[in-house]
């Protein structure tokens, strides 16, 4: 009878019965750990002289994981400190991920802050001399809208309707030719496709220079995300839609159009933003293809624009020029608060559009 106990004792039931009635670390304990580190961290990285904070961030991300598994090991055994060791690495690479974002939002807010107002936003360069203060970043805001605004209405579409035939029709020779260069535009750089169009659109055609010829090498570089987001937002269609709607007699173009796209809309649209968020920071190939102007010109299919990454190069590029400096970060805060309105725009649209948004 003994030796059937100790054996029942031994086996894998009463091994896992131990497992989850062991002792376990209070809810509060991580956070407690956290801070512990952090003060060992700041501790051994000012007694050791190291000047840089991330250092001290470091050695305290370090000093979080050890201590972690350790406590852990010792009050809830080898098997449960693992799983808070790979919890601890999870949250230490989450935190490296967003301070350094988290910091330079905050850095271009001190900066630009004190900028930004109604006359930064609605006056140009014209007749301000750049060593001196004034001045704003109207004619730069306009030119961003009109050449962002024109390679979206191009590559939208295009970029849609190839998606539709990789998905829909895409079958054979043609639509792996189509998806290796999809794929292969993916990773162009930007300077790449500015010299494309600078070569055939302007060199060779004979077109002036002009926000328009900006747009195009935008275009260029929007097509394969907008193609990429949205097959794939097409393929999460259910199949069963679309046989419920063949078994009506709807031919396929139409189901397409109606029961494919609305369905997709909500994950389409989020891609379009992305996309747009993307080239919104674009510099070559405007400075290759627009050039810079001082004045506001509302036309982009004539003449030089200024749009805002080439107005913070031109304006931080000015040595020694604190007003220079300052405009350079107002208008990189304006440009950071444009992208994250994108950002959010497509995020709420997505919500919007999803099963749970849309009760």
């Amino acid at each position: 009878m003994t030796t059937a106990t100790s054996t029942a004792d031994r086996s894998p039931v009463s091994a896992l019965n131990h497992t989850l009635t062991a002792a376990r670390l209070p809810k509060w304990a991580p956070a407690a750990i956290a801070a512990l580190a952090i003060v060992l961290g700041c501790g051994i990285g000012a007694v050791a002289g190291l000047r840089s904070h991330l250092q001290w961030g470091l050695l305290a991300a370090l000093l979080f994981v050890v201590v972690s598994y350790t406590v852990s090991t010792t009050v809830e055994g080898r098997r449960q400190a693992k799983d808070r060791l790979a919890t601890s690495l999870v949250w230490v690479a989450f935190i490296l991920a967003v301070v350094p974002l988290a910091s330079l939002l905050i850095y271009t807010i001190q900066q630009g802050a004190g900028v930004v107002n109604g006359d930064f936003l609605t006056h140009s360069m014209r007749g301000v001399l750049s060593s001196g203060p004034g001045g704003g970043i109207y004619h730069a805001l306009l030119g961003t809208l009109q050449q962002v605004g024109l390679a979206t209405a191009m590559a939208a579409p295009v970029g849609l309707l190839t998606a539709v035939y990789l998905v829909e029709y895409g079958r054979g020779g043609l639509a792996k030719v189509v998806t290796f260069f999809v794929d292969v535009m993916t990773g162009i750089p930007s300077i790449v496709a500015g010299l494309f169009i600078l070569s055939v659109w302007n060199l060779a055609l004979g077109f002036a220079y002009s926000g328009f010829s900006g747009s195009l090498a935008l275009a260029i570089l929007m097509m394969p995300v907008i193609v990429r987001s949205t097959e794939e937002m097409l393929k999460l269609v259910p199949n069963e839609l679309r046989e419920a709607s063949y078994a009506l007699g709807v031919p396929k173009w139409k189901t397409i159009l109606r029961v494919v796209l609305p369905t997709a809309i909500g994950g389409i649209t989020t891609g379009v933003m992305l996309a747009v968020a993307r080239i919104t920071g674009e510099t070559a190939p405007v400075m290759m293809l627009v050039f810079v102007s001082s004045s506001i010109n509302s036309n982009p299919f004539v003449g030089p624009q200024m749009n805002l990454p080439v107005y913070i190069w031109q304006q931080y590029a000015q040595v020694n020029n604190q007003y220079g400096y300052a405009r350079a970060w107002g208008a990189a805060l304006v440009l950071i608060a444009f992208v994250m309105g994108l950002n959010l725009i497509a995020r709420a649209i997505a919500w919007w559009r999803s099963p749970k948004g849309g009760r």
